[in-house]
């Protein structure tokens, strides 16, 4: 986590301050539980809520004294004690370390989560826009890259709005499934405290109590969160690709906006360079990175081990810092994406009719020739317009074979764009549910 590549907001989830201040929470609200099940008195855990409340945790005291006790939860609730005083012998009553971090860690993924959902809504909000801007903008569509047929270059935006939406969906359904609390001791056998308190810390922070917590909350949860969040990173660099390759000087039928007073580059003052979207590459990659290591923390021994504890204080803020700054920087790109029709009309026609090949294929079949006629027949003139520059609807007018099964106006016909682009309304009404 770099500030190069961070978002205060984000950030701010994975701060030692706002660690401590759910570390508090959670023992706090586990102590108004014990207090109504008669444990502890009433009176302790108001106190225990009033001082530690209105206590702003001294970080560098916390490891200080982490220094000597090699523990962080133990440092954490000596310094609180200074503040709470003689009812701070309550806290922690029957609980473990791993209550209070598993706890925390799903707190702010949750929080994590609400954000990186904010930036897919916005994200998903610049592409609905900028899709019916070009709806009907044709464009040529590749495949291996190599011009195939026209497309219009909002159906590339439906695209991309219909793939966030669903990285939004898994997003929220991996959400939910690490919104739980774990608060039930060592082993998680309940031994030292009632699973009334997991239930009632749970309801406080808006989680849902771990069915069989052992003493960690089982990783598999955590290993679907990240591998979404990796999922969700390859999305964004799918978009970025597409975008990269439509600057190319020998295409730019799109480009990153280019501000004024922006420089390309240190050495040639013309250059105009895609950083924006080969930065989400490189950011896209080290999220995906992070799912790994999330997966191999499934397998803990026993009941637990610490093995996931220094994978997950790197990948969780980095994990989440990174991919929401990755969706924010490409919200900006889309929305400020300068776009060139003239190109692409332009690029369309470069090879000079050879996209209605198959239209001219389809059609000498339905004249009564065999598939591999056709092919054969389409294939060597459309040759002629690789090979030579020829221009593909003369050379086919040319072609007796071919005219003696279409008529001229039979062959023109095959050369319209709109009927490459009759069904875009229908795209966009199942993306959009409307046209």
């Amino acid at each position: 986590m770099i500030p190069r590549y961070s978002r205060p907001e984000m950030v701010a989830i994975w701060s030692p301050e706002t660690r401590f201040r759910i570390w508090f929470e959670i023992e706090a609200h586990a102590c108004d539980a014990l207090a109504e099940l008669g444990v502890i008195p009433k009176e302790a855990a108001r106190t225990i809520w009033e001082k530690g409340g209105a206590a702003k945790f001294d970080v560098a005291k916390i490891d200080e004294i982490e220094r000597v006790t090699k523990h962080d939860v133990i440092a954490f609730l000596t310094h609180l004690a200074e503040f709470v005083g003689p009812d701070a012998r309550f806290i922690h009553q029957g609980m473990t370390s791993s209550d209070v971090l598993d706890t925390c860690l799903a707190v702010q993924l949750t929080r994590a989560s609400d954000i990186l959902l904010a930036d897919i809504d916005a994200l998903l909000g610049a592409l609905k826009r900028r899709a019916f801007e070009h709806k009907d903008t044709v464009t040529i569509g590749r495949s291996h890259g190599i011009h195939a047929e026209p497309t219009t270059f909002g159906v590339k935006l439906a695209q991309a709005y219909a793939e966030f939406s669903r990285c939004r969906e898994r997003l929220v359904h991996a959400r939910e499934d690490i919104a739980t609390c774990a608060i039930s001791g060592a082993v998680g056998t309940f031994a030292n405290i009632e699973p009334y308190v997991e239930e009632h810390v749970a309801a406080k922070l808006g989680l849902k109590p771990e069915p069989v917590s052992t003493q960690v909350i089982p990783r598999d949860r955590h290993a679907m969160f990240f591998a979404t969040l990796g999922v969700i990173a390859s999305s964004v660099e799918r978009l970025a690709i597409e975008i990269r390759h439509l600057q190319r000087t020998e295409v730019l039928e799109a480009e990153e906006y280019f501000s004024p007073g922006q420089k390309g580059s240190s050495a040639m003052p013309h250059k105009r360079n895609p950083v924006l979207t080969e930065n989400l590459t490189g950011l896209a990659r080290m999220v995906r990175s992070m799912a790994l290591p999330a997966m191999e923390d499934v397998a803990l021994w026993h009941e637990r081990d610490i093995s996931h504890s220094s994978v997950e204080r790197m990948i969780g803020p980095d994990a989440t810092v990174t991919l929401d700054f990755a969706l924010a920087r490409l919200t900006g790109v889309v929305d400020k994406l300068l776009v060139y029709p003239e190109n692409m009309e332009k690029n369309l026609n470069k090879f000079r009719g050879l996209v209605h090949s198959q239209r001219v294929l389809l059609a000498l079949t339905q004249a009564g020739l065999s598939r591999e006629d056709a092919y054969r027949l389409v294939q060597r003139n459309a040759m002629k317009v690789w090979e030579h520059g020829a221009d593909f609807l003369e050379e086919l007018l040319a072609d007796k074979d071919v005219t003696a099964a279409l008529s001229e106006a039979e062959i023109r016909e095959k050369f319209d764009l709109g009927y490459h682009t009759k069904h875009v309304d229908t795209i966009f009404k199942r993306v959009f549910g409307e046209a």
